[in-house]
C-alpha cells in the first residue's frame, strides 16, 4: 500500500477517505486468509433462521410468525456485525499490524474507519443471506421498492453503528480471546430482550421497558413497518414511544451510538498506541 501518495496534494478529509478505503480493501482481501470468518458470516444467518423459524416457529404461529420473524433475524444479523469487528481489530493489535501501520504517514482514525467500512461490506453480505433465507421460508415484503430499499439502508446504518461498539470492545480487551468473549457476552441478552423474535410486552418484570428502548427492537419494528409485515393475529404489541416511532428512533440511536463510540474508540486508540 502506497500511503505516502496520500500525503501529496490532498486535503485532510480526502486523505483520510483514501487511506480508509485502502485499509478497507486490505481487510476484505484478508478475509481470503481467514475462511472461517467468511463461512461464519454466511452460515450463521442460515442456522439462526432454521432454528428460530422452524424449531420455534411451528409452535408460535407457523408461516405468519416466520413472516414476522424475518425482520428480527435481519436486525440480529446487523447486531452481530460487532463480533467481526471486535475479533478483526483485536487480531491486528495482537499480531503487530497496528504498530506497522503507525509507522506509515497516515491518519490514525483511518485504521478504525477502514475496519468499520470493510465490516459493513461483510454485514451487507450476511444481511443478504438472511433475507434469502426469509424468502425461502415464505416471507415477502408487502411494500414498494422505495420502502424496501429504505429498510435495508436503515439496517446498514445500524450495522455501522454496531461496528463502532466492536471497535471500542477490541481496544479495551487485552487479547483476541478476551475480545471474542466480550464481543458476544452482551449480544445474546441484547438480542433476546427485545421484540426481535417475540413481543417485548410479554416479557416479565421490568424487561418490557428494557425491550421497548432496545435499539434492536426499533430496528426490527422499523423493518416490519417499512416492509409492510403485520404481526400475527393476537400478538401483543408495545405502545412505548420507540414502538410508535421505530424509524426515527433507529436513526437517532444509530447516529448517537456511532458518535459516542467513535469518540471513545479514538481516545482509547490514541491512549493504547502511544505507549
Amino acid at each position: 500500500m502506497t500511503f505516502q501518495t496520500f500525503a501529496v496534494r490532498r486535503t485532510p478529509p480526502v486523505r483520510i477517505a483514501a487511506e480508509s478505503t485502502d485499509l478497507a480493501v486490505r481487510n476484505l482481501l484478508h478475509v481470503r486468509r481467514s475462511p472461517g470468518l467468511l463461512v461464519s458470516s454466511l452460515v450463521e444467518p442460515v442456522v439462526y433462521a432454521m432454528l428460530i423459524g422452524y424449531v420455534f416457529g411451528n409452535s408460535l404461529g407457523g408461516g405468519a410468525y416466520r413472516s414476522y420473524l424475518v425482520a428480527g433475524l435481519i436486525a440480529q444479523t446487523a447486531a452481530f456485525t460487532t463480533t467481526y469487528t471486535t475479533v478483526g481489530l483485536a487480531r491486528d493489535l495482537e499480531e503487530g499490524m497496528v504498530d506497522r501501520f503507525r509507522t506509515l504517514p497516515m491518519s490514525r482514525i483511518a485504521l478504525l474507519l477502514g475496519r468499520t467500512l470493510s465490516d459493513l461490506a461483510t454485514s451487507a453480505v450476511s444481511i443478504a443471506v438472511t433475507t434469502l433465507c426469509g424468502l425461502l421460508m415464505g416471507w415477502r415484503p408487502n411494500a414498494g421498492p422505495a420502502e424496501v430499499a429504505a429498510g435495508f439502508g436503515l439496517v446498514l446504518l445500524f450495522s455501522y453503528a454496531m461496528s463502532w461498539i466492536g471497535i471500542l470492545v477490541a481496544l479495551i480487551a487485552p487479547n483476541v480471546q478476551v475480545a471474542a468473549g466480550l464481543g458476544l457476552i452482551w449480544l445474546f441478552p441484547a438480542t433476546f430482550i427485545s421484540s426481535g423474535f417475540v413481543s417485548g410486552a410479554t416479557l416479565p418484570g421490568p424487561l418490557p421497558t428494557i425491550a421497548a428502548w432496545n435499539p434492536i427492537t426499533s430496528v426490527a419494528g422499523a423493518l416490519r413497518q417499512l416492509f409492510g409485515n403485520a404481526p400475527p393475529p393476537g400478538f401483543a404489541l408495545q405502545h412505548d414511544w420507540p414502538a410508535a416511532h421505530p424509524v426515527l428512533y433507529t436513526v437517532t440511536s444509530s447516529l448517537l451510538l456511532t458518535a459516542v463510540c467513535a469518540a471513545l474508540a479514538t481516545w482509547r486508540y490514541r491512549a493504547r498506541t502511544s505507549r
